[in-house]
């Protein structure tokens, strides 16, 4: 018998069935500007993280589901590991890429439903406001799908769409990534660029479409590795693109050539409104979806925001640490700090650890400020543990290095932007700092990190141990 392949429905049965209580159904009918994710926030702030699934969202016949990857055990999940393995599992997995496989029209279920022509409206589906600043409704999850006209490479990665209108959306490509090379090579050669957006599918799909991956294109073949099977692709109604053929929802179009339109401001995940200003246009041509969809919305500028983009850098960074330092243990991009990177190694040579952190570096120019780098007996999940080693095996005249102009111009963070008292900016690069945090290589002795030792935590017995109600009464005043 064939196995049922998965999809964001497979998941969302997994998570009901492995963590019950984290999915919570909202039937009551919510506004898309602000309501979903004020919701979401209310939770939020009372640190409870559940996805939560709206049956009734004004406007729409289509219900959506948001904050699903709000959560590393939910990440973790989706990869069928564990919290403290989940990032060696990814780094591995992308080591052994599985190539996609096409399928019949018939056995593509994003193709149950067809709009073309007149029936492109995109004020049907339930597209959110975030932030109180958005300057409209955004895409938050489509998977891009384009081709390298130069050597037909796929290109896959998520990118901001603003809503314009029914057949309208706007797109921003960060300058160094590959759409955002395609795109200039069409528009230079004045062709519009095809795209595909893929909204609703397996997170192993997101993860694979935003895994740093060398040269152009790869993308599904490393969310096959994450899955742990193929991508099932389909070709898209308008032109010759592949398409995910277990998504959701599918928007097909073209970036137009030499057109712009003002996008923005949109709250991105550093936790601030980064208005877009001039940005290219994508006419839409057809949707296709299936007959009961799912809208699947990632909360911007937010935890699910700052998870989900979290674990693939992770493991991309664990997978390029390790070909120039093989004693990597482990990689920690923390949640609340996507600018920061936590690398733990077994130190061999004093070289290791500058090679450790320029890999990190060269893996995420954009986005890390800072890399830290530990010994490894110490946990780079625990904040505390980080701090701890600093606080005794840093020294600051020696351990440091600043490296200027490191990164940019410009970008998603606000340092990599001059701003002006006439409200105007400018790109500046960004400088990133090196910590080393580890103690000298062998054989230069260290003093000891003072523990309980292990037999005797792994010898403690809890099974008697209860909650205190009250006071115990002291012997003689019975």
């Amino acid at each position: 018998m064939l196995s049922v392949p998965k999809d964001l429905r497979s998941f969302l049965e997994q998570v009901i069935r492995e963590m019950p209580g984290q999915i919570k159904v909202v039937p009551h009918e919510v506004d898309p500007r602000f309501g979903c994710t004020g919701l979401a926030e209310r939770f939020a702030r009372r640190n409870e993280y559940p996805a939560l699934y709206f049956e009734k969202v004004k406007g729409s016949e289509i219900p959506l589901i948001i904050n699903l990857t709000a959560t590393p055990e939910r990440l973790a999940l989706a990869l069928g590991s564990t919290i403290e393995d989940v990032v060696r599992t990814y780094g591995e997995r992308l080591a052994e890429r599985i190539p996609p496989i096409w399928v019949a029209r018939e056995e593509a279920p994003v193709k149950e439903v067809i709009w073309t022509g007149e029936q492109v409206d995109l004020g049907k589906l339930p597209f959110l406001w975030h932030n109180a600043q958005d300057g409209g409704p955004y895409i938050t999850s489509g998977v891009g799908i384009v081709r390298d006209p130069e050597s037909g490479a796929i290109n896959a990665g998520v990118y901001r769409h603003q809503v314009y209108g029914r057949d309208e959306i706007g797109v921003w490509f960060i300058d160094t990534h590959h759409g955002a090379y395609i795109y200039r090579a069409n528009e230079a050669a004045g062709r519009p660029t095809p795209i595909v957006i893929a909204i609703g599918h397996h997170p192993a799909l997101i993860m694979g479409a935003v895994s740093r991956i060398p040269g152009i294109g790869g993308e599904l073949e490393a969310a096959g590795a994450l899955l742990g099977e193929p991508v099932r692709l389909v070709e898209a109604e308008t032109c010759d693109l592949p398409v995910p053929a277990d998504a959701e929802i599918v928007l097909e179009g073209e970036v137009l050539p030499y057109q712009r339109r003002e996008e923005g401001p949109f709250g991105e995940w550093p936790g601030h409104y980064m208005a877009g200003g001039p940005k290219p246009i994508i006419k839409i041509k057809a949707i296709t979806m299936r007959r009961d969809a799912i809208y699947y919305d990632i909360f911007s500028a937010n935890r699910e925001h700052l998870v989900l983009g979290a674990l693939p850098r992770m493991g991309s960074i664990y997978r390029a640490v390790k070909q120039v330092v093989p004693g990597v243990k482990a990689v920690h991009v923390p949640a609340h700090s996507r600018m920061h990177c936590y690398i733990s190694i077994r130190k061999e040579r004093d070289a290791e650890v500058k090679k450790a952190a320029f890999a990190a570096l060269n893996t995420e120019p954009e986005n890390l400020k800072l890399v830290v780098v530990v010994d490894d007996d110490i946990n780079v999940f625990n904040d505390g543990e980080v701090m701890w080693a600093i606080g005794t095996r840093f020294d600051a005249a020696r351990d440091l290095l600043v490296i200027p102009d490191w990164s940019g111009p410009g970008g998603l963070l606000p340092t990599g932007w001059e701003y002006h008292e006439d409200g105007t900016r400018t790109p500046k690069m960004v400088s990133a700092m090196i910590l080393d945090a580890t103690k000298p290589a062998p054989p230069v002795p260290y003093p000891e990190r003072a523990r309980v030792p292990e037999e005797a935590v792994d010898a403690a017995d809890l099974s008697d141990v209860y909650d205190m109600r009250e006071l115990p009464v002291r012997r003689g005043q019975e």
